[in-house]
């Protein structure tokens, strides 16, 4: 073998190496592709996106003109380097020249291509696909046959090469995706977007006014006292009833009664015609459905009811579309008539006060998957009659019960700067 020709031969070997690279990179770029990255690059009209788009159509076509290539360059190159060190070396050269070589294309042709297709998987398998999709279309046949091949004795071992994995993702998944999503989503709506995918595991119960705090209008009342409620509420629609809520007659909307009362021809009778019937809401309805519910008719105000049509509360479209946003007041200032922040760092909080709304605004952690409000957070915790002066640790939160009446929980006082965060036990 002349000099020209061993040059050659080296050069040729170099060639081969560096297209193995080639295919091993374009293996690992296409594959690591983001499907929904690379969706949103479709649709862009990204030449390189649906290239490989159409080549990630059929995985197995791919995969298998990516094996027919590599492997061929592979043996190739090692048919080369064997003339080559035969010819320098030998017949004593042979075994050098395999373990050479293997390194060169460990190195070369596996590790660090694929490692850069790995970290730039996008600028990789764009680029390859300008020669994966012409080169494919030439060797269709003979890839097709061997893919025919292949699949044919997968099936026969009852593997089914139909049955791959769904690109659709779970709300679990997608909540993940959402959290991951960092500096490309603000924080602010990565919060928004997350509530949104948790409404179907909160229900009305959840977030409703209970019954106790429900405030309405009792037609028994009298005049005057009608008359202050109308002109000092803060809410726009009250629940109409005579003597109980449960003989609720309808919901009133302020606006319609203003001109009566500015005339002073407020009356029953005149009440009464401007309610609108009431819309009851079934206890434990997600908040995903009652949305869909208001929104289907036309609806702001629930009355939640229980099975035997006792009504537990009230649900109003805001309330949901706070878990959704947030509070739409959460400065320290403007915190719920209940909560009394005390100048020991305690707070002083009303027994009916809602967890889920204290946890939203104090951003603590009590739990609130059981109880719905402070008394009855207390009480299951007790498993017992409250007694005023007991204090209890509930979450690693200490609770001291304030006031008691008619067996429930008036006033509780909690001290989160007092909190111990509990560790979990680790495992032998």
């Amino acid at each position: 073998m002349s000099e020209t020709v061993l040059l050659i031969s080296f050069a040729g070997l170099v060639c081969l190496v560096a297209v193995s690279g080639f295919f091993s990179g374009s293996e690992t770029g296409m594959m690591a592709l983001n499907r929904y990255r690379l969706r949103h690059m479709c649709a862009q009209g990204h030449r390189g996106a649906l290239r490989a788009s159409k080549l990630l159509e059929r995985p197995d076509r791919l995969i298998g003109l990516i094996l027919l290539g590599n492997n061929f360059v592979n043996i190739a190159a090692s048919s080369l380097a064997t003339l080559i060190a035969l010819e320098l070396w030998g017949n004593a050269g042979v075994p050098l020249a395999a373990f050479i070589l293997t390194v060169v294309i460990l190195i070369f042709a596996e590790v660090a291509p694929k490692t850069i297709a790995a970290v730039q998987p996008e600028r990789v398998a764009y680029t390859a696909s300008f020669i994966l999709l012409p080169l494919l279309k030439a060797l269709y046949p003979l890839v097709a046959s061997i893919n025919w091949v292949a699949n044919g004795l997968l099936e026969a071992v009852g593997f089914s090469t139909k049955d791959g994995v769904s690109d659709r993702l779970s709300a679990a998944e997608l909540r993940t995706v959402v959290n991951e999503a960092d500096v490309h989503i603000s924080m602010r709506h990565r919060s928004m977007l997350v509530s949104i995918l948790d409404l179907d595991t909160v229900s009305v119960d959840d977030i409703m006014v209970p019954r106790s705090d429900v405030r309405g209008l009792d037609l028994e009342d009298s005049e005057r006292t009608i008359f202050e409620m109308l002109m000092h509420t803060q809410h726009t629609r009250l629940p109409v009833y005579k003597g109980d809520i449960d003989n609720v007659i309808g919901v009133l909307h302020v606006r319609r009664v203003i001109h009566a009362l500015r005339h002073d021809e407020l009356s029953e009778e005149i009440i009464v015609q401007a309610c609108d019937e009431p819309y009851f809401v079934p206890a434990g309805t997600p908040l995903n459905t009652q949305l869909f519910n208001f929104q289907r008719g036309a609806q702001r105000v629930g009355l939640v009811v229980d099975e035997y049509g006792d009504i537990q509360g009230l649900v109003t479209l805001s309330d949901i579309l706070e878990e959704i946003v947030g509070e739409f007041t959460t400065a320290p200032d403007d915190l719920s008539e209940d909560v009394h922040p005390q100048e020991d760092g305690s707070f002083l909080i009303d027994g009916g006060t809602s967890i889920r709304e204290l946890n939203r605004t104090m951003q603590w952690e009590l739990p609130v998957d059981g109880p719905k409000t402070i008394n009855g957070l207390i009480l299951e915790h007790l498993e017992a009659m409250p007694i005023q002066g007991v204090s209890l640790r509930v979450a690693g939160y200490p609770i001291e019960i304030v006031q008691t009446r008619d067996n429930a929980v008036k006033t509780a006082r909690i001290l989160p700067n007092l909190r111990v965060v509990q560790s979990e036990p680790e495992e032998d």
